[in-house]
């Protein structure tokens, strides 16, 4: 017989204290494999899980290094949450002192980049490294309200005992992550935390609430810009002959002359004015703009060979480079995107949705996300990546760039077929002849 999950929300409300000891002892048999009369939170439960396959310790409270104030400094910058940070101020901060509680806002890393609230409970915070600058993943520091709603895409409040690092038990999260509203991007988590009596269950709709009103406010900024942008482009294309579009610096588009609309353009992060090979047009003319860039597309786009270069030997960046005829541009890599290129470098006749699944997951049930991952990434490589099976061009030269310790390929992976990879190299470096 499964057991119920608890209704955390309803016993907090009638004993905050009676809560966190239900929870603590539920974390403690959980923990320990036995059966409880209880059973966590499906979230928190599946959270713990993650937890201990990937060797987080529940004892041990871990503190990777905090980011330098010149790095957050940096970061808050490139960060397009300091636009709403307005927003989520008057959102949460009157209410969160009142209750003792502090709002925190992370970026995708979940590095903690900006800090605010009452005195008391910011060193509270500084006692368990909710920092500025602290890395708060949830592979990092376990079960927690930034880096669990980061991985799960939605709203989650850590209760007490449901924290896996024993460490975190005092304290109480109610995170919501802010997506980017042109993509789907994830920007970052917000977070009202506090000790653990002054939290309340109704403390996580109140965030998400005010984090949808923040991803509102981009969606308004954005559109906002691009019409901006479209002002300055109308006198500019109507001189112009042939296929030619305006996009913003994130290659949005504004407006577009002699050829169908597109959405977006995906640009190289470090774009500069000249001919360019980019990857849905093609060679192009491009010039700079008040806010953006006018793309003219050749209408005989030269022919030429393609080189795709997957760079996988520093652990910590991973990039892929192409250079085309008319130039070269590199683009930094997510995790995931990294893994699926690696995969497709080993199968270079091709791999379909079912297959890279399994290799991704071990469960060849799970294309929709592949799928999707696929679809993001043709997005920068365009016709580069082929599909039916997913495929690189077959005209295209592809090189990886592997790191010379084998441990070192994607470390961060659980993927089966890069498990196989790093022990394959592993085992064929230890038996070649002359090595002990």
């Amino acid at each position: 017989m499964v057991n119920p999950p608890m209704n955390v929300a309803r016993l907090a409300a009638v004993d905050a204290a009676q809560a966190a000891r239900v929870l603590s002892e539920v974390r403690e048999a959980t923990l320990a494999g036995q059966r409880t009369r209880l059973a966590p939170r499906p979230v928190i439960e599946q959270s713990w899980g993650r937890m201990l396959r990937s060797g987080v310790d529940p004892e041990r409270d871990f503190r990777s290094g905090l980011l330098s104030s010149e790095e957050v400094r940096r970061r808050r910058e490139e960060s397009p949450l300091r636009h709403v940070l307005p927003v989520l101020r008057e959102g949460l901060l009157s209410v969160a002192d009142v209750a003792q509680h502090i709002m925190v806002v992370a970026d995708a890393d979940g590095r903690v980049l900006w800090r605010e609230g009452v005195p008391s409970v910011l060193r509270k915070a500084d006692g368990l490294g909710f920092e500025l600058g602290a890395d708060w993943r949830e592979d990092v520091v376990g079960t927690n309200g930034v880096g669990t709603p980061a991985v799960v895409r939605r709203p989650v409040q850590v209760f007490a005992g449901e924290h896996f690092v024993r460490s975190h038990v005092s304290w109480t999260c109610s995170g919501a992550p802010i997506t980017d509203p042109r993509d789907g991007r994830l920007l970052g988590v917000v977070d009202v935390s506090g000790p653990l009596e002054t939290m309340h269950p109704a403390t996580l709709a109140w965030v998400d609430s005010v984090a949808k009103l923040a991803e509102a406010r981009l969606r308004e900024l954005h559109l906002a810009s691009l019409e901006r942008l479209r002002v300055v482009a109308a006198p500019v294309l109507a001189r112009l002959a042939g296929r030619a579009l305006v996009v913003d610096r994130d290659g949005w588009a504004a407006a577009v002359a002699g050829m169908p609309y597109v959405r977006r353009v995906t640009l190289p992060r470090a774009l500069a004015p000249g001919r360019r090979w980019l990857p849905s047009l093609g060679s192009c003319a491009v010039e700079p703009l008040a806010g953006g860039w006018l793309l003219r597309a050749e209408e005989e786009p030269r022919a030429g060979a393609r080189r795709i270069v997957l760079d996988l030997a520093r652990p910590g960046r991973r990039t892929v480079t192409v250079t085309a005829p008319a130039g070269s541009w590199s683009r930094e890599l997510s995790p995931r995107h990294a893994e699926l290129l690696f995969l497709l470098t080993e199968h270079r006749a091709g791999r379909g949705a079912a297959g890279l699944a399994e290799d991704l997951f071990g469960d060849a049930s799970r294309t929709v996300t592949v799928r999707a991952e696929m679809s993001r990434i043709r997005r920068y490589l365009g016709e580069l990546l082929q599909h039916r099976p997913y495929r690189f061009r077959d005209d295209a030269e592809v090189d990886v760039i592997l790191p010379e310790d084998p441990s070192h390929l994607l470390p961060q992976s659980t993927a089966p077929a890069v498990t196989r990879k790093r022990n394959a190299v592993r085992d064929a470096r230890t038996e070649r002849p002359g090595q002990g």
